[in-house]
């Protein structure tokens, strides 16, 4: 029973990590600059590619993959911005026509980088075998790399959590999610921010993309799953609240790890559940304040 719990709350932790890495950058894009990018997944998808050449080809560790890939998901994130989104956000005459707008450009995103990869690359998962040794805790078995990647979504997540809530430019950003106008009047360059802010959710689904690819294949086609995950994991922890994430996070990856012990298939029905109950119970998230 030890081993097995270990099992399941481990393997739970690791992907409730990743989970929340993704959400995070999904909650910024969303929360601040009000972009429900649906191709957040492929962010995640092309983080993941990103470090498989980079670990075949060349040889680069995957965790120096982080430091590599960091700056060029931030520079695909600011271009993305500037050339989709910021001229939406101009043509736009309110922000809900422009949310809509948005949408509607994101699914256009998803089969632009999908076809460009698959043109690239092909469409085979791609795999590469990162510190698979055993490691054995109180009789359970585990790969490294599952270890490695719990330590690492844990010290992203924190990092960036105090980045947010310590830093001047985070606390900008959290004002302009509060409150756009006010930040606005109190000299805070909102444009600047915005793209600043996009470009931050991308280098989180990258490194969270570079980190999966350490334990699983990628494909071109993966990223969509990880959105609706990522969408699952915000309305559950609440929409702007970062550490709500972090919680939802884990807590969605430790219920799939505990469906998947007992009936793999149900896996997704489970997180729509949530989904479903959240909405319905509690629409403003579990760390959600009502009227927020």
């Amino acid at each position: 029973m030890l081993v097995r719990f270990l099992d399941v709350l481990i393997a739970g932790l690791v992907m409730g990590g990743i989970y929340a890495l993704a959400a995070m950058g999904l909650n910024l894009q969303y929360g601040v600059v009000r972009v429900l990018n649906m191709a957040h997944g492929d962010f995640i998808m092309l983080g993941g590619f990103a470090a498989f050449w980079l670990f075949t080809l060349l040889g680069i560790n995957p965790l120096l993959a982080l430091l590599v890939c960091a700056p060029l998901m931030f520079a695909l994130g600011l271009i993305v911005h500037r050339l989709v989104y910021q001229p939406l956000r101009v043509k736009a005459q309110s922000i809900s026509s422009f949310e809509g707008y948005s949408i509607l450009a994101s699914y256009g995103l998803i089969f632009i980088l999908q076809n460009l990869v698959i043109v690239s690359w092909g469409g085979r998962l791609k795999a590469y075998s990162y510190l698979a040794s055993p490691v054995n805790i109180l009789g359970a078995i585990f790969a490294a790399n599952r270890l490695v990647a719990l330590l690492l979504t844990a010290v992203i997540s924190i990092g960036f959590y105090l980045f947010l809530s310590r830093t001047r430019t985070g606390k900008a950003i959290r004002a302009i999610a509060q409150d756009t106008e006010v930040a606005h009047l109190m000299g805070i360059n909102v444009d600047r921010l915005y793209g600043l802010t996009f470009s931050l959710g991308a280098v989180l689904a990258g490194m969270a993309g570079v980190i999966l690819s350490t334990m699983f294949p990628v494909s071109a086609t993966m990223g969509f799953s990880y959105t609706l995950i990522a969408v699952v994991v915000i309305v559950l922890g609440g929409l702007g609240n970062i550490l709500g994430g972090l919680v939802g996070g884990l807590v969605l990856g430790i219920v799939g790890a505990v469906v998947t012990d007992l009936q793999p298939g149900l896996v997704m029905v489970a997180f729509y559940v949530m989904f479903l109950a959240i909405l319905l119970l509690k629409p403003t998230g579990i760390f959600g304040k009502q009227g927020s």
